[in-house]
Order: structure tokens, then C-alpha cells, then sequence
């Protein structure tokens, strides 16, 4: 069913209060079912009708899912695009999609099953059937996760059509004993399906629980002709797509825009949605300073808050080198060995050898050691590589969306052209044809790519 506009949109998570800010002042959007914050923050009419799309967090707080009907989905990853470095990316594992699979290994908590063109997680309390290897299995995407995550995608061998106010379920057996909030709607259930409420549904109408129910009616109809028609689970794949999803990551530029965004509405201190996406024990003091001292001045205070959740001297941090294809690629953990109160640090790796250092063209030694500094903020960052002897063997400077010095991590997305500096002297830059690649594939935004190559010519000559 696509929706007309204007869209309703339900919102959820850390950067809910900016994103409704950015909802209601276009006239595409209603926003519906605020949290308590958000009701009291915002002077507006707020949507009772159910949600054509829902925002919601991500398990690492560097963006957001945006699922639900596909027109309002895409309106509204367009209007949360807020800065050069909002990456966007559809997700193939979308929830509530159906796949045939097959189990490639067991765990401890649960299965592996291979869904043709990616990976899922059926935990054991997901299925009430006992699962083995080479096993072919029937699952629906329960728990989409971001393409940066390092987690897959949770599977159930219990399918539902999911909505804000309601679901259906689909069991065997709908027997209900007793009284039902269904005896007072003129809604009637297909066999085979059972209605779970939300707790919302508590607060809502009978005329918008029948208009929360009447989508998921036509898409459980979807579902059992397209389980009926695939009845014979023989090929791995897709049997039904489910809800459209999309993942929204917010880079640096992003949050503090969404700063901004929050700051019109309620008191926000600099850098507020930066320090709630390093460390998930920042968020309630977070919210403790901005409630005791409301007025804020000043800029990110990078100093005070990596006293305080790190990193800092001696600690271990991972390089989470994000690609612009969404995954997140580790270049491994190193110590810390200094920090600049203005915002870099110093970041020592002992390098493994075999194979050759990209771009250099030079091949990896043991003892080598790789000194990485990292500003936050900067679209850039140097490497030196040196030999167990102390001699420099050559300089790479990754060309990166503004880099994040978070507590356990440091992260960014590489925009794939670099510069190298060899241990001659020789400079040279790398790689525009991947970036140029990223582009055509939709990957990198041209603003993004634009921004890439100007800082590649400034480090180029600055070399």
C-alpha cells in the first residue's frame, strides 16, 4: 500500500529530537506517536494515524534504519541527507523479508544460515525447531542491522507482519479464551493469523487501531500467497521482500548539524549527539549537564570528554575503517601513546609481516611499526610506516570523511583516493578511480566525492 502525503513518520532513538525538528518544518511529514520528550519539547498537532515509516536507532548510534512503505521511506531518507558526509545505503535483509536458507554452521546461542547473497543469526529461542548443519530453514529478517555493524542480521522461524500499533502473527492455531479488543472492531482476521497490540494501542482510538490494521491485512494476504506459491524450498533466496529499509549514517558534519537542529528546540551542549554516539554511558551525562547548566558556550569539548570516557595515554583503540559500501573494515587495535587536548591522538600499531603496504608498493617486515595520527574533525590522516631499525619506509594519508575519536575506536569512511609519500621523496595519489567507481555505484554522493579530491589536491601539494 503506498501512502499518500503528507507521510506519517514515528521517531525513536538519540537523534530524535532533532530529526522531528527537521520532519515537522516540511510539510511532507506528520510526525505520530512522539515519545514523552519529544510531546513536551514540541508545540504541535502530533499524527494519530498509523506510521507510513519508522525511524529507528541503531545498536552503535551512528545513524538510523527508516522502514516502512517504500515512497515514504525514500521521502524521508531525503530529508534526513543533512550534511556531506549523510551516507545512505538500502538494506538487503529489509525487515520482515522471508528467505529460504540453508545452516552453515551451529554456535553456542544459535545458527548461521546462509540466505543466498548474505548471512543471518537464528538464535535457538527463535526456532522451535532443533537445527543442524546443511539443514534448510524458512526465516524472516526479525532484526535488520546497519551495514557497518559488526553483527548480522537476526532471523525467526515465526513470521509476523510488523506495525506501529499492531501485528499479525502467523500460527497454526488463532484460538483466543476469552475476551479480545477484536470483538469491538469491524476488522476481520484471516485464519491462520492472530493479532499481538502494541502498548500504544492502549492510548488509541478504535477507528485508528482498524486503519493500523487494515495495511497488515493486505500484506499477511502477500505473505501467504508468496510462502504458497514457494512452497517447495528448494532454491536459497528471497521468497518475500518484507518492509522497504534503508540505514542512515550520520558522520561527523552530520551530528553537529543535528546539533543545531536540536538546539532550536531544547538546551543542547556542543558536540551532543558526538559524545552520545562514543559511548553509550555518555548519554545520561549528557543529559545531566545540559539539565543543570542550560546555556552553553564554547565548542566540542574534546579534552573533558576523552578524560572522561577515553581514550586516553596506554589505552587500546580499534581503526574502524569504514567503506563506502557501508561495511566497516577493523585495520586493527593500537596504543595510544599520546593525546593532544585539542584533538589528536597518537595511535602505535605493530605491524605482522607479509604481503605490501597499499600504494607504497613496498612489502610488510617484522618489526615494522605503523604511527597513525588521528585529529578529530580532520578529512584526512597521516601513517608512517617505519622499519625495527627506525628508518622511515614511506607516509600514507587517508583521504576520510571527518574523523571521530570515540572511546574504544577511532572511526571514519574512506573515500578511497589517497596520497603516499615513498621513502625517496616521492609523492603520489592514488586510487581517483576507485573513487571514481564509488561514485558511479551510488556509493558517494558527488558533493562527498568533490570534497575528496579538493582535500587530496591540498595534501598533495602541502607534501
Amino acid at each position: 500500500m503506498t501512502a499518500t502525503a503528507p507521510f506519517t513518520v514515528q521517531c525513536r532513538g538519540i537523534y530524535a529530537t532533532a530529526l522531528t525538528d527537521l520532519l515537522v518544518a516540511d510539510e511532507r511529514f506528520a510526525v505520530g506517536w512522539p515519545s514523552g520528550p519529544i510531546a513536551r519539547r514540541f508545540d504541535v498537532d502530533f499524527e494519530t494515524a498509523p506510521p507510513d515509516a519508522s525511524i529507528v536507532p541503531d545498536d552503535d548510534r551512528l545513524g538510523v534504519g527508516v522502514l516502512g512503505d517504500e515512497a515514504a521511506v525514500g521521502a524521508v531518507v531525503d530529508r534526513l541527507r543533512v550534511a556531506t558526509d549523510t551516507l545512505t545505503w538500502v538494506d538487503s535483509t529489509p525487515r520482515g523479508a522471508v528467505f529460504d536458507g540453508v545452516v552453515t554452521d551451529t554456535l553456542g546461542s544459535g545458527a548461521l544460515v546462509d540466505l543466498g547473497d548474505d548471512e543471518a543469526f537464528l538464535p535457538y529461542g527463535a526456532t522451535a525447531a532443533h537445527v543442524e548443519t546443511d539443514d534448510r530453514v524458512r526465516v524472516q529478517i526479525d532484526r535488520p542491522v546497519g551495514p557497518w555493524s559488526d553483527a548480522r542480521p537476526e532471523v525467526t522461524t515465526q513470521f509476523s507482519i510488523r506495525g506501529a500499533l499492531a501485528s499479525l502473527v502467523r500460527e497454526e492455531s488463532t484460538a483466543t479464551s476469552g475476551p479480545d479488543l477484536l470483538d469491538v472492531l469491524s476488522v476481520e482476521i484471516p485464519d491462520g493469523w492472530r493479532v499481538s497490540w502494541d502498548r500504544e494501542a492502549d492510548e488509541a482510538e478504535f477507528a485508528v487501531l482498524e486503519a493500523a490494521l487494515e495495511p497488515l491485512l493486505d500484506r499477511a494476504e502477500d505473505l501467504d500467497r508468496a510462502l504458497a506459491e514457494a512452497d517447495d524450498r528448494t532454491r536459497t533466496g528471497q521468497v518475500f521482500p518484507g518492509e522497504s529499509t534503508t540505514w542512515v549514517q550520520f558522520g561527523r558534519a552530520s551530528r553537529f548539524e543535528l546539533d543545531s537542529r536540536r538546539r532550536a528546540v531544547t538546551p543542547t551542549m556542543p558536540g551532543h549527539h558526538r559524545i552520545k554516539a562514543g559511548a553509550e554511558q555518555a548519554s545520561a551525562a549528557v543529559d545531566f549537564v545540559e539539565a543543570l547548566a542550560p546555556d552553553f558556550e564554547g565548542s566540542f569539548p574534546f579534552d573533558v570528554v576523552t578524560r572522561q570516557f577515553g581514550p586516553t595515554v596506554g589505552d587500546r583503540v580499534r581503526i574502524a575503517h569504514g567503506k563506502p559500501d557501508g561495511r566497516t573494515i577493523s585495520l586493527g587495535r593500537g596504543e595510544v601513546t599520546d593525546r593532544d587536548p585539542d584533538g589528536t591522538v597518537r595511535v602505535e600499531r605493530e605491524m605482522s609481516p607479509g604481503g605490501t603496504y597499499d600504494g607504497l608498493g613496498i612489502e610488510r617486515q617484522a618489526g615494522d611499526v605503523a604511527v597513525t595520527k588521528l585529529t578529530e574533525g580532520k578529512w584526512w590522516y597521516p601513517t608512517v610506516y617505519r622499519g625495527n631499525d627506525g628508518q622511515k619506509r614511506g607516509t600514507y594519508v587517508n583521504i576520510c570523511t571527518p574523523v571521530e575519536v570515540f572511546p574504544d575506536e577511532v572511526r571514519y569512511v574512506d573515500l578511497h583516493v589517497d596520497v603516499v609519500k615513498h621513502a625517496d621523496g616521492t609523492v603520489e595519489r592514488v586510487d581517483d578511480d576507485e573513487l571514481d567507481a564509488a561514485v558511479e555505484a551510488g556509493h558517494v554522493p558527488e558533493a562527498l566525492a568533490a570534497k575528496a579530491r579538493d582535500v587530496a589536491s591540498a595534501v598533495e601539494n602541502a607534501l
